[in-house]
């Protein structure tokens, strides 16, 4: 029983944290809208264009796009305006003028300190779990 309990614990931990990290994200890129980015995708094509929407899964649409690369990808030329998948992202590049770097290191902090305390209460179940094992089998 203690093999299926702590990755069942840790999972939820994990969950957690993923989630709290895509609402800072999401919330981030909010901020962007209008502005110029550059979408790099887990295929390499990259993407440069004007961020009109974000969701919460962080899906993208960009309007004005044009291809970094259009001799390389011909059949993108046409194309004014795209959605992007969320999971197909592999980066988004930011113009460093419209960054708010006060709002994204305070995030980046409080992020930081709720894994702290998430890894912190994980570990405090896992050695109370083990100890609750130890005695049960005494």
């Amino acid at each position: 029983m203690l093999f299926f309990r702590y990755p069942r614990t840790l999972l939820r931990v994990v969950n957690a944290l993923v989630r709290t990290l895509t609402r800072y994200l999401y919330s981030f890129f909010k901020t962007l809208i209008d502005h110029e980015v550059t979408v790099e995708l887990k295929n390499d094509i990259q993407l440069k264009g004007i961020l009109k929407s974000v969701d919460q899964y962080l899906n993208i649409k960009l309007d004005d796009i044009q291809v970094v690369e259009e001799l390389k990808y011909p059949h993108l030329s046409s194309v004014k305006n795209v959605f992007i998948r969320g999971s197909v992202v592999r980066y988004v590049h930011l113009p460093g003028a419209s960054v708010d770097t006060q709002l994204l290191e305070d995030a980046t902090r409080r992020g930081k300190l709720r894994f702290q305390r998430k890894s912190i209460r994980y570990t405090n179940m896992c050695v109370a779990e083990a100890a609750a094992q130890q005695a049960k089998a005494k």
